[in-house]
């Protein structure tokens, strides 16, 4: 397939700092804005693309060559994208897998997004980590400084958990435990890895309130992943710690940031956020260490933890940041990880079990 007739022409990535990136349009021909952020992984784009943790930001993947084995049926982690744009450096249009039924770039024009390739990720990426936060847009023009700006205070404005959190009750059957599931964002393998434990699973909007929770007779819940800012979602917390008293729970990312915020912690915004599929975290109890898949770009401030209530159960080997929490009487813990993984590693499978375990055992006391 002739790449240039994939291509919508000349395309630009505008900083806020007023830096200007040219390279070749793909996608659909619209704006994309947001915060510029990196993944490192060499694998997973289409997992990626349909991550809703990504919503409102534009992707820069720091693997040079993008696009390689297409686009399946299989890897899509919610029905449709939530990011804004992708930037990569090669982009290809002819893939090679045999379960690809489209190209990436036939992808995010179906799915509404720019992509904006043959540019330079590595100083893009090395911008990012010296300075932080990143807002830019990808565009058929430069754009003046001032136009950023001005949409940087429109995208602070969005409720982002709101727009990619399910608006009615889904249920999945099974045989076994019966999670409820709090969707603040939730990547299909996350939902898939439960049921795969067997469990009988209800899908429930991020704004559930306690009482629905407890009319559906969960043995355990499970906060999501998620994107934005989890001090935005602090008018929950009360609900859903009355929530949490009462069945075991697992929080995953923004998930377990949320379970800090229920606890009096509060949450802070890293500099240029983990994202990728080779992040080490140490388990405390054990001192063994982990592969993980990771997505976030806030973590929780182990300083404002009560600490009569919950302990740091992993940290992340690199910075040394808080990656687990536990709590110190309920069957109640979070990692800030992905042990679903899709894409990366899945060394820390092992969550979803000890979670079904926490289940049996208070399933056991409960009809003893």
């Amino acid at each position: 397939m002739d790449r240039e007739k994939q291509s919508l022409g000349t395309g630009y990535l505008t900083l806020e700092s007023g830096e200007v990136f040219t390279g070749k349009l793909y996608g659909a021909p619209i704006n994309g804005f947001g915060e510029v952020v990196f993944h490192t992984g060499m694998t997973g784009y289409q997992e990626v693309m349909t991550d809703p943790s990504f919503a409102g930001q534009i992707v820069t993947f720091t693997y040079p060559l993008i696009g390689n084995y297409g686009i399946n049926e299989k890897d899509y982690e919610a029905a449709k994208p939530a990011l804004t744009g992708m930037i990569v450096s090669e982009l290809c249009t002819e893939p090679s897998h045999y379960e690809s039924n489209m190209t990436l770039a036939q992808a995010a024009q179906a799915f509404g997004f720019p992509i904006l390739a043959g540019i330079d990720t590595r100083t893009i990426t090395k911008r990012v980590r010296q300075d932080g936060t990143v807002f830019g847009v990808i565009s058929d023009q430069p754009m003046q400084v001032e136009e950023v700006v001005s949409l940087r205070y429109k995208h602070a404005k969005k409720s982002l958990v709101a727009n990619v959190s399910r608006q009615q009750v889904e249920r999945y059957p099974g045989t076994g435990e019966h999670v409820v599931l709090i969707d603040l964002g939730m990547k299909q393998s996350i939902l898939d890895a439960l049921l795969q434990q067997g469990c009988r699973v209800t899908v429930v909007p991020f704004d559930t309130s306690f009482a629905q929770i407890n009319a559906l007779a969960p043995d355990g819940l499970l906060f999501s992943n998620g994107p934005g800012d989890p001090e935005h979602l602090l008018a929950y917390c009360s609900e859903w710690r009355k929530a949490v008293e009462q069945y075991p729970t697992l929080g995953i990312c923004l998930g377990h940031q949320v379970l800090a915020l229920m606890y009096g912690g509060k949450t802070e915004k890293l500099a240029y956020g983990h994202r990728g599929s080779n992040h080490p975290v140490k388990d405390l109890m054990t001192g063994k260490v982990y592969m993980s898949s990771q997505n976030h770009g806030y973590v929780v401030k182990e300083e404002s933890l009560d600490k009569r209530q919950l302990t740091v159960s992993y940290r992340n080997v690199n910075d040394g940041s808080v990656e687990g929490l536990r709590h110190n009487s309920l069957p109640v813990f979070s990692v800030q990880f992905h042990p679903e993984a899709h894409p990366g590693p899945s060394d820390t499978s092992h969550i979803f079990h000890q979670f079904l375990q926490s289940m049996r055992v208070v399933g056991a006391k409960r009809y003893a």
